[in-house]
C-alpha cells in the first residue's frame, strides 16, 4: 500500500500562482511515477504532470510552460508549481502514484483549486 498526502490547494485570482505538494509513504517500489491529475467540473480526469523515479517528466501539452513538476531529494514528495492560472484550471487536483513493477495505481484524496476573481 501507498499513502498519499496532498496540500496546497485553494482560491486564487486569474494570473496568480499556487504550489501543490504530495508526499508518498508506504510500499514505494523502485520503479514508479508520482504526479498529478485533475478533474474539472463536468469533465473527465486528465493528466497534469508526472515524474518517474528516474526523473523523466511528462506534461499535458496544454500546460507546458505554465506548470512545473519537481521533487525532493528523497523522491517521495512532488511539487506542482502552477503559474498564470486561468479559470479553466479550476479543478480537483489528485496526486497519483503508479507502480511500474505491479501496475497498481494509488490516489490521494484530492485538493481543490479554484481560479476566480
Amino acid at each position: 500500500q501507498v499513502q498519499l498526502v496532498e496540500s496546497g490547494g485553494g482560491l486564487v485570482q486569474p494570473g496568480g500562482s499556487l504550489r501543490l505538494s504530495c508526499t508518498a509513504s508506504g510500499s514505494i517500489f523502485s520503479i514508479y511515477s508520482l504526479g498529478w491529475y485533475r478533474q474539472g467540473p463536468g469533465k473527465q480526469r486528465e493528466l497534469v504532470a508526472t515524474i518517474t523515479s528516474g526523473g523523466y517528466r511528462n506534461y499535458a501539452d496544454s500546460l507546458k510552460g505554465r506548470f512545473t513538476i519537481s521533487r525532493d531529494n528523497a523522491k517521495t514528495t512532488v511539487y506542482l508549481q502552477m503559474n498564470s492560472l486561468k479559470p479553466d484550471d479550476t479543478a480537483v487536483y489528485y496526486c497519483n502514484f503508479h507502480s511500474y513493477e505491479n501496475g497498481n495505481d494509488y490516489w490521494g484524496q484530492g485538493t481543490q483549486v479554484i481560479v476566480s476573481s
